[in-house]
C-alpha cells in the first residue's frame, strides 16, 4: 500500500469518528406526533413527544359511587368543551382513594362515546410542569381538543414551578389555547403544603398579600370539586357495584361482613379500599375479574 493511500485511509477514519461524535452531540430527531393513533397520551418533555397509550387504565363511570355531584359537574364541563363551547379548568381535590383521577379518565371515555372527533387526554407528570409552554405550542396548531391531566399535583417548600403553572392557566401573553383545558387532582385544596403557605406569610412584607399569592394558584381553576371520605353504606355500595360488574356471585351478607372487616383493618373507607377488597375476595374464591 502506498504512503498516499495510507494517509487517505487514515483521514477517512478521522472524518468518520468526527461525524459520529457530532451525531452524538446533536439533539435527537423528534418523532412526528400523530394524535390519530390513540385518545390518550403521556407527555415526554425530553423528546418533545406524546407517547400513545394503547389501553387507558380506567373504570366504568357507573362504578364511581358517592361522588354524584362531582361526576355531573365534570361531565357537563367536559361535554361543553368537546362541543367547542367555553369551559373551565378543573381541580379535583380531597380525600385519597375517592376516585378523583378515575373520574377524569371515566368522563373522558364517556364523553368520547357521544362525539365524532374524540377528545385527547394527555397526562403530564408533576415534575414536567415547567415544560408545559412547549407542549402548549405544539397543541396550539392541532385540530383536536385536548385535556391536559396532572394527577396528584402539589407543591412543596422552595418549589417555584407553581408560578409558571399560574401563568399558563390564566395569564401570559399567548394565554391558553382554545383547544386545551387543564384538569388536575390533588389531596390539597390549595395545592401547597401548610408549611409552604405559612412560610410565605412569615417572610412577606405584607402577610395577607403573601398568602394570597400562595393560594391564588388554585383560584385559576374555575371548577373546584371536593372529594370526602365516604360513610359505611356508601362504601358497601361501592363494593356491591364492583361485585355486580364482575359477576361475583356470593351471598350479600358474606360480602358485606367481609367488606366491613376489611375496611376496619385498613382504618379507612374509600373507593380504592373497596376495589382492593374485591380483588382479595375474588382471589380467595378463584373468581377471575373479567367483564
Amino acid at each position: 500500500m502506498t504512503s498516499s493511500k495510507k494517509t487517505s485511509d487514515s483521514n477517512n477514519l478521522v472524518l468518520i469518528r468526527i461525524a459520529e461524535a457530532l451525531e452524538r452531540l446533536s439533539p435527537p430527531t423528534h418523532k412526528e406526533i400523530n394524535l390519530e393513533s390513540s385518545s390518550g397520551f403521556v407527555w415526554n418533555p425530553e423528546t418533545k413527544y406524546l407517547e400513545p397509550v394503547i389501553n387507558i387504565n380506567r373504570i366504568d363511570i357507573t362504578l364511581l359511587k358517592g361522588v354524584d355531584q362531582a361526576k355531573e359537574t365534570l361531565m357537563e364541563n367536559t361535554s361543553r368543551f368537546a362541543m367547542g363551547r367555553p369551559a373551565n379548568n378543573a381541580l379535583l381535590w380531597g380525600a385519597r382513594g375517592m376516585g378523583k383521577s378515575s373520574l377524569v379518565k371515566a368522563v373522558h371515555f364517556s364523553t368520547n362515546q357521544n362525539i365524532d372527533n374524540p377528545l385527547i387526554l394527555i397526562e403530564v407528570h408533576r415534575e414536567d410542569i415547567p415544560s408545559l409552554p412547549i407542549l402548549l405550542r405544539i397543541l396550539r396548531g392541532v385540530n383536536y381538543r385536548c385535556i391536559l391531566f396532572c394527577d396528584d399535583l402539589s407543591f412543596e417548600k422552595d418549589d417555584t414551578s407553581y408560578k409558571s403553572l399560574k401563568a399558563l392557566l390564566e395569564g401570559g401573553i399567548e394565554g391558553r389555547p382554545d383547544n386545551v383545558i387543564f384538569y388536575a387532582t390533588s389531596n390539597r385544596r390549595h395545592l401547597m403544603s401548610r408549611e409552604m403557605i405559612e412560610n410565605e406569610q412569615a417572610t412577606g412584607i405584607h402577610r395577607g398579600e403573601s398568602v394570597e399569592e400562595s393560594v391564588s394558584l388554585s383560584d385559576r381553576f374555575g371548577i373546584w370539586l371536593g372529594f370526602h371520605s365516604c360513610d359505611q353504606e356508601t362504601f358497601i355500595e361501592m363494593v356491591n357495584g364492583y361485585t355486580r360488574w364482575y359477576q361475583i356471585d356470593l351471598p350479600p351478607k358474606i360480602i358485606r361482613d367481609a367488606a366491613l372487616k376489611w375496611a376496619a383493618t385498613r382504618g379507612s373507607r374509600s373507593g380504592r379500599v373497596a376495589w382492593q377488597f374485591v380483588q382479595d375476595l375474588a382471589g380467595q374464591h378463584g373468581i377471575p375479574l373479567k367483564r
